[in-house]
């Protein structure tokens, strides 16, 4: 299957919020449908901090994408980050996950992105084989650190 990605745009709200719903639902994320369309909104309207894309047909998308963007100096410009994939179960396993992370990795480098990183729970092993089978290593001079505000 061709795991085409399409932008979304404000027209695709609707489809991508019922997309993060199931997904946020799915992993235990404690969401409200506001910070949800907080997260999502600035997305689909154009904000340069990040771009959501669904997976698969425009009209009856079978998931969703997300990757931010921030400028590091060490890697000479944009980085991008995945923060969100989602496909929807009965299409999982099929190798649309790794189809995506491969097409976002081109289009995201033909737009002068330097590097993608991507957090992944340790416990998921099936995440992190999607990943290491993409090219993505542990950095093992750097730790990620948060602190929410």
């Amino acid at each position: 299957m061709k795991a085409a990605l399409h932008l979304a745009g404000p027209d695709d709200l609707g489809a991508l919020t019922s997309l993060a719903r199931t997904f946020h639902t799915e992993e235990g994320a404690d969401m409200t449908d506001e910070d949800r369309d907080a997260g999502l909104r600035p997305l689909v309207e154009g904000i340069p901090h990040g771009a959501a894309y669904l997976i698969g047909p425009a009209r009856a998308p079978i998931g969703y994408i997300v990757v931010t963007f921030a400028w590091s100096v060490q890697r000479g410009g944009m980085e991008g980050y995945i923060d969100e994939i989602y496909l929807r179960p009965a299409v999982r396993s099929r190798g649309i996950a790794t189809e995506v992370v491969q097409t976002l990795g081109k289009v995201l480098s033909g737009a002068g992105v330097t590097t993608l990183h991507v957090r992944v729970d340790f416990q998921n092993e099936k995440a992190r084989r999607l990943y290491a089978r993409n090219g993505f290593e542990p950095d093992d001079r750097r730790a990620f650190l948060s602190r929410e505000f």
